[in-house]
């Protein structure tokens, strides 16, 4: 049986649940546009929550709807409704707006949460397929795709209508996005371990609160002191500062190695002729991904934090920050 399912070809069926699904989409562009912005200004003016509630393929899309408009600025959480007629409605609020979702807009889970959340005082927006369902009528606004093909060859499975309730979703959540002029930022701020927060969020500071190192030595030690304290920090270089603890420079390994290969006894000379007094620093309240940017375009690997008195406070290596996901 396997081998006879190798052999056959299911690139038309894939094309025709895409074409299906992908003309559903873009049909019905103008039929929504008018109702999502009825509700974006009804979310907008709510002071609670939106608590997303459905069942079985409507709840999975539900699921997702809920932790799209959390992430980008609308409080939202999924309620199952079998679980609120059993004490979860509780945490439903006069507040909040629960937006119930059902195709046929006849589920009677959902229907059977309806007097209570109406006693409560929430408001209820409907995303049904069935303009003229039950649903549909106890709302205070109403979100409808209408009646539509599925994919699904025997129009059982929910396909195409599961995808326009997680497109309209998808739309609800960035016209809200922008009705609270919502910026990378804010999102960073609830991705904090996501790539794009970290990028936004951690400083120097915090790279250097997890590595926790200050190479320093003076401009008048010798070379073959310095040595050991680089080797010791394990970052390859070491800030040189005077008198008043002020950065005068940097010493790299690099510029020891070419010290060496011009005359031999540079080990037992001081740092002066061999340090760059002209280093590139950072100060720490930077952004991580600034740092980051600076030693790649000054092909550099380290860079000395300094402080407002030109004092050096630390100093971060390349790797420092590429192992904290920038």
């Amino acid at each position: 049986m396997s081998s006879l399912h190798l052999k056959l070809n299911f690139k038309t069926t894939i094309a025709d649940v895409l074409d299906t699904e992908a003309q559903a989409i873009l049909s019905k562009k103008d039929y929504l546009s008018e109702q999502i912005n009825e509700c974006v200004n009804f979310i907008v003016n709510c002071t609670g929550r939106v608590i997303v509630t459905g069942i079985g393929k409507s709840g999975l899309i539900g699921k997702k709807i809920a932790a799209t408009l959390s992430s980008t600025g609308t409080p939202s959480f999924f309620l199952h409704p079998a679980e609120g007629l059993h004490g979860d409605l509780g945490m439903v609020t006069k507040d909040d707006i629960v937006l119930a979702i059902s195709n046929s807009g006849e589920t009677e889970e959902v229907l059977k949460t309806i007097p209570s959340i109406k006693r409560i005082g929430a408001k209820i927006i409907s995303l049904v397929g069935n303009i003229n369902s039950t649903l549909a009528d106890r709302s205070n606004l109403v979100l409808s795709y209408g009646i539509v093909e599925e994919a699904c060859p025997l129009g059982l499975a929910p396909t195409t209508s599961t995808t326009l309730t997680l497109v309209i979703g998808d739309a609800l959540a960035i016209a809200l996005l922008k009705a609270r002029n919502f910026k990378a930022e804010n999102f960073a701020l609830f991705h904090p371990g996501g790539t794009l927060g970290k990028k936004l969020l951690l400083t120097v500071e915090d790279i250097m609160l997890v590595n926790n190192r200050n190479p320093i030595a003076k401009e008048t030690s010798k070379v073959k002191d310095i040595i050991f304290k680089m080797t010791e920090y394990g970052l390859g270089a070491i800030n040189i500062v005077n008198e008043n603890h002020e950065l005068k420079g940097i010493l790299t390994d690099g510029d020891i190695r070419r010290g060496l290969a011009k005359e031999k006894n540079i080990l037992d000379e001081k740092v002066n002729a061999l340090y760059n007094k002209k280093p590139i620093t950072i100060q720490k309240h930077l952004l991580a991904a600034e740092a980051l940017k600076i030693m790649e375009d000054s092909k550099v690997n380290v860079l000395p934090v300094i402080d407002n008195n030109q004092q050096p406070i630390g100093m971060i290596h390349i790797q420092d920050v590429v192992k904290m996901g920038i």
